[in-house]
């Protein structure tokens, strides 16, 4: 089981802070590909993840990474400082 976290547009577009999701995907990409298949609430979030990053355990991934023990994925847009 992992629990998904959704932050700013992404939540928005997907209408969910977070979720919990049984899956097989053993990657990030695996995870979406899977989510976006479900609905079109998914595909709109992650159309263009170029504008998207994620973190694993709270610690910073690509969408290369793989799943294997990880309890947390958190999407979000790039953050700016200032």
């Amino acid at each position: 089981m992992i629990e998904l976290l959704y932050f700013a547009w992404v939540r928005e577009r997907i209408g969910l802070p977070r979720e919990k999701l049984e899956t097989n995907a053993a990657t990030v990409a695996e995870l979406v590909a899977e989510l976006c298949a479900r609905e079109e609430r998914y595909a709109a979030a992650f159309a263009d993840l170029t504008s998207l990053r994620v973190a694993l355990d709270q610690e910073l991934a690509d969408f290369d990474a793989p799943l294997a023990g990880v309890r947390e994925v958190a999407f979000f847009p790039p953050m700016t400082g200032g």
